[in-house]
C-alpha cells in the first residue's frame, strides 16, 4: 500500500505551492443507505475539529485527513477509512469531485481537503486516473490551489473551459443551457465539494448552489435570488442521478459579504458537512450559517432579506429533490 507521500506524488492535480424522508429520486449509496435513511429519514454529518484552524494557513494534511475519516466513519457507520469509502462508491467507476473556486484564494474548497478524498478513494480501488477533480475553468481550480492535468495516469484535474459543453441544450426551469461534459461523458458519479458562504442573492451557497459551476450559462439562473434557479438545475436529469454525494467544506468560511473573499467576515466553522440528501445538507448548512450570523450580530439570512427560498423550493413537487424539515433529518454532530 503508497504511503502518503507517493499519494500526494501520484495526485498531480496537487496542491499549488502560492502561499427525513426523501421525496423523489434516491441513490442508494454503493454498500447501502444508512439504517435511517432507510427507514425515512435524511442523515446529514457535521464532523468538526476545533483545533484544525483559526488563520488563513492552510489547515495541516494529516488533521483534515483525520477528520474527514470521522466524519465519513460517521456518515457509513464504518471505522476503517477504506471499507468506508468503498461503501460510498461503487467500484470501477470514473468519480469527479466538483469543488467550488469561484470566490478565489481566500474562500475555495481546500485542496488538503481534495487530496485526502483523493488520498482515500485510490486507496479504496479507485484508479487514480478514475478521479477527476473539476470545476468552470482553471482559474477556479487554481484559487482551490491546485494544478492542471489530463493525463490518465495520473488523478485528473480540469475545467470545462478545457472539457467544453454539450452541444445540445437542456431545460433549466426557463432557461435553455448546455452541460458540461465533464459531467455528462467524463464522470459516473460525482462528489459535490462546496465551501460554505453567504451569497448576496440567494443567501446561502453551498450543496446545490455548487452545481451552478456545471452550465455554461450560469448568469440565466441568478433571477428571484436563484429560486427555482437552483431547484430545477438539481433536478435536471444527469445533476440529478450523477451528484449522488455532498462532502462540503466548512473549514472556513464567509457568513456576510458573499459570495466572494471579504477577511472582515470571515469564519472558521472548523467543520466538514456530509450527505447524500443535498437539500438536507443546504438546510443544515443554512442553520450553521443563520447562527454565525445572530453571533456576529447580523440578522438572519430570513430578516435580512435574503432566505434561500430555493432550498423549500427543491424539496417540494414538481423538484422533490430532498428533505428539508429539520424533524425528518438525522442530524448527527461528531
Amino acid at each position: 500500500m503508497k504511503n502518503r507521500r507517493e499519494f500526494l506524488k501520484d495526485a498531480a492535480c496537487g496542491a499549488v505551492m502560492l502561499g427525513s424522508a426523501v421525496t423523489g429520486e434516491k441513490h442508494a449509496l454503493a454498500g447501502g443507505l444508512p439504517a435511517e435513511e432507510r427507514n425515512g429519514r435524511s442523515r446529514v454529518v457535521v464532523a468538526r475539529d476545533a483545533a484544525l484552524h483559526n488563520s488563513g494557513a492552510q489547515p495541516g494534511e494529516q488533521q483534515v485527513l483525520a477528520l474527514l475519516d470521522k466524519a465519513v466513519a460517521a456518515y457509513t457507520g464504518q471505522e476503517k477509512p477504506v471499507e468506508a469509502w468503498k461503501r460510498l462508491v461503487p467500484a470501477g467507476k470514473v468519480i469527479g469531485l466538483k469543488v467550488n473556486g469561484l470566490g478565489g484564494r481566500g474562500i475555495s474548497t481546500h485542496a488538503v481537503l481534495i487530496l485526502a478524498i483523493c488520498e482515500r478513494l485510490q486507496q479504496a480501488g479507485v484508479p487514480a486516473g478514475n478521479i477527476v477533480v473539476w470545476d468552470r475553468n482553471g482559474r477556479d481550480l487554481q484559487a482551490c490551489g491546485m494544478t492542471i492535468n489530463t493525463e490518465r495516469s495520473r488523478v485528473r484535474c480540469y475545467g470545462s473551459d478545457v472539457a467544453g459543453f454539450e452541444e445540445a441544450a437542456v431545460a433549466c426551469g426557463a432557461a435553455e443551457l448546455r452541460l458540461s461534459k465533464i459531467l455528462t461523458r467524463d464522470c459516473d458519479m460525482v462528489i459535490s465539494m462546496p465551501i460554505l458562504k453567504d451569497h448576496g442573492s440567494a443567501g446561502l451557497t453551498f450543496s446545490m448552489k455548487n452545481m451552478y459551476g456545471v452550465v455554461d450559462r450560469p448568469d440565466r439562473l441568478h433571477a428571484n435570488n436563484c429560486n427555482p434557479g437552483v431547484a430545477a438545475l438539481n433536478a435536471v436529469p444527469t445533476v440529478r442521478s450523477k451528484v449522488r454525494l455532498t462532502i462540503g467544506d466548512a473549514l472556513s468560511s464567509v457568513y456576510q459579504g458573499g459570495p466572494g473573499f471579504h477577511p472582515e467576515h470571515l469564519w472558521y466553522p472548523n467543520a466538514l458537512i456530509v450527505g447524500e440528501d443535498r437539500v438536507a445538507v443546504d438546510q443544515c448548512a443554512l442553520q450553521m450559517l443563520d447562527r454565525k450570523r445572530v453571533e456576529a450580530g447580523l440578522p438572519t439570512l430570513q430578516a435580512a432579506g435574503r432566505q434561500p427560498a430555493y432550498i423549500a423550493t427543491a424539496a417540494r413537487a414538481p423538484y422533490g429533490l430532498g428533505n428539508d424539515d429539520p424533524q425528518r433529518i438525522h442530524l448527527l454532530e461528531v
